[in-house]
């Protein structure tokens, strides 16, 4: 079974204009609104790729319920905490000649929720994936993705780890399934600014040398890389198309990469990812099966 984990989940209320003028009021050309959230968007595309997983995380008051409902309705399966106060956050995406985003700050996360949190992780077994992306808000312990690998380390369970710098260096010495930086964010966590493939490939090998299993680093119009548990690296294109959105892309990777690591082959997982990262930035919305599977046939 596939878990994801989003600690602070939100509706995106995207909205659509020519131009926004400052200080006057605006009038929206159309506006869409869609449920949230790093892990909670690797979930809807694993849906989409015929994989079942459980969204974990934390929710509250009626947005809470807004996201749970609209994740039913998507058939993902959810089992989040129910905070008792505050509100899941709605983040505005507004989407004009520059794209602006206004992210809200969501609920305070209590100790008693965090413990019931880990109790369900406690139920994942051997062979389960547990995917855990994104930052950390500032109610929660910076270091809670250590205390979840920590918790686990004693099961064979596939961690996959999407984060930045210190958060994801931390827990290398968990040795997480597969860790996904993008080449940027792969630069700042050595200090260093990476232009080639040979210095992307060093400095991958390097997180690999500190304890991650696979390293994917995606490296926007320019591709992305995957040095695989053997040493082997792959390098892929990206897909052609017009790019529509830059929200969720990386996210779909990851869904794609763990649909198509079940079939125990590296270059087909990460032909997967790459069409799926490719259907979403070319997407309103999240990825499709449809438009993913075009993508793909592309590769």
């Amino acid at each position: 079974m596939v878990y994801t984990v989003t600690f602070n989940p939100a509706i995106d209320y995207v909205v659509h204009i020519k131009d926004i003028r400052v200080g006057a009021t605006n009038h929206s050309d159309s506006e869409e609104m869609y449920f949230g959230g790093k892990g909670i968007n690797v979930s809807v595309v694993l849906k989409e790729l015929g994989v079942n997983s459980k969204a974990l995380g934390f929710v509250a008051g009626f947005t809470g319920e807004a996201i749970e409902k609209g994740l039913k309705d998507l058939k993902v399966d959810t089992d989040f905490v129910h905070l008792k106060t505050g509100n899941s956050r709605i983040n505005v995406k507004l989407k004009a000649s520059e794209e602006t985003e206004i992210n809200g700050q969501g609920p305070h996360i209590d100790d008693k929720s965090v413990t019931l949190l880990f109790q369900k992780l406690d139920a994942l077994t051997d062979g389960d994936t547990l995917i855990l992306a994104g930052s950390i808000p500032s109610s929660l312990p910076a270091d809670i993705y250590e205390k979840i690998l920590e918790r686990l380390s004693g099961k064979k369970i596939r961690v996959i780890v999407d984060a930045t710098k210190d958060l994801l260096l931390n827990v290398l010495k968990f040795k997480p399934f597969l860790v996904k930086p993008n080449n940027h964010e792969l630069g700042d966590m050595f200090g260093v600014t990476l232009q080639t493939d040979e210095e992307i490939e060093k400095y991958a090998r390097k997180l690999q040398d500190m304890g991650a299993v696979n390293v994917l680093i995606s490296m926007a119009g320019d591709g992305s890389m995957l040095i695989d548990e053997t040493g082997k690296m792959h390098r892929m294109g990206v897909c052609k198309g017009k790019v529509k959105n830059s929200v969720g892309a990386g996210d779909s990777m990851v869904a794609g990469f763990t649909a198509g690591i079940q079939s125990g082959d590296y270059e087909y997982a990460l032909k997967l990812a790459t069409a799926a990262g490719g259907a979403t930035a070319f997407s309103d919305g999240l990825a499709t099966k449809d438009k993913i599977t075009e993508l793909f046939n592309t590769l």
